[in-house]
C-alpha cells in the first residue's frame, strides 16, 4: 500500500497518482484523475463522517453529564429509536432508486448508533466517570472547603460527603466524595476491584481517583455510610 505524503490517504501499490493529485513517480502535485463531481462526492463523504462523529460525541457526552437514571433512560430510548431507523433504512435502501442518498443517511445513523453504544458501554463499566470528572473540574473547590471543615470522624473513618447516586424504590446506590490524607485508597482506585478499605465502614463496589487525596467511592446498592448490609 502507498501512503500519500500530502493527504495521508492509502493507495494501492500500483497507484501512480493519489486522488488529491500527488504524483508518486515525480513527487509533484498535479491534477487529480478524479472528475470534479467525484472529488466533491469524496470530500462530502469524509465531511459527513467527521461531522457525524463529532456531533454524536458531543451529544452523548452531554447526556452522560445528567444524573445516572436519566442517562440510562435516554441511552436506551435513543438506541432503540436508532435501531428501528437503521432497519427501516436498510429495507428502504434495497427498494429505493436513490440508493446513494439512502446510504448516506444510513451511514449517519450507523455512526450515531456506534457512538451511542460506545458511551453506553463505557458508562455501564465505569459508572458516572464522565459526570464525576466534569463535576470535579467545575465544583471541586466548594466540595473541598465543605469536607475539610468537618470535624474528624470517629473510629478512624475518612472525611466524606454525599457526591452522587442513583436508583429507586429504596434500592439506591450511594456515591461519596472521600478525603484521604494519606492516599491509602490509591491502590484500590488503580485496581478497580471491590473490597473493604481502611477508613470506609462498608465493603464498596469501586473507588475512583479524582486527584491527590480525593476519591469518589461507590457503595453497593442498599448500603450507606452509616448502614452496611
Amino acid at each position: 500500500m502507498r501512503h500519500c505524503p500530502k493527504c495521508a490517504s492509502v493507495n494501492p501499490d500500483g497507484a501512480l497518482r493519489c486522488d488529491c493529485g500527488f504524483d508518486f513517480p515525480s513527487g509533484a502535485t498535479l491534477a487529480s484523475y478524479l472528475t470534479e463531481r467525484e472529488h466533491t462526492a469524496r470530500v462530502g463523504w469524509r465531511m459527513q463522517v467527521f461531522s457525524s462523529l463529532l456531533g454524536s460525541m458531543v451529544i452523548f457526552a452531554t447526556i452522560s453529564l445528567l444524573n445516572s437514571d436519566a442517562t440510562l433512560f435516554l441511552f436506551l430510548f435513543i438506541n432503540a429509536i436508532l435501531s428501528v431507523a437503521i432497519i427501516f433504512l436498510l429495507i428502504y435502501a434495497v427498494v429505493s432508486k436513490n440508493r446513494r442518498r439512502s446510504r448516506r443517511q444510513l451511514l449517519t445513523l450507523a455512526i450515531l448508533w456506534i457512538v451511542s453504544m460506545s458511551f453506553f458501554d463505557f458508562d455501564r463499566n465505569h459508572p458516572i466517570a464522565i459526570r464525576s470528572t466534569a463535576r470535579w473540574l467545575v465544583s471541586s473547590r466548594g466540595y473541598k472547603t465543605h469536607v475539610l471543615a468537618q470535624p474528624q470522624p470517629p473510629r478512624g473513618e475518612l472525611k466524606h460527603v454525599d457526591w452522587d447516586g442513583w436508583g429507586m424504590f429504596a434500592q439506591n446506590t450511594e456515591v461519596y466524595l472521600v478525603y484521604d490524607p494519606t492516599d491509602s485508597l490509591r491502590a484500590a482506585a488503580s485496581s478497580g476491584q471491590p473490597g473493604k478499605f481502611v477508613g470506609i465502614p462498608c465493603q464498596v463496589q469501586s473507588v475512583r481517583h479524582l486527584e491527590s487525596r480525593w476519591y469518589s467511592v461507590i457503595f453497593y446498592t442498599g448500603d450507606t455510610w452509616d448502614h452496611c448490609n
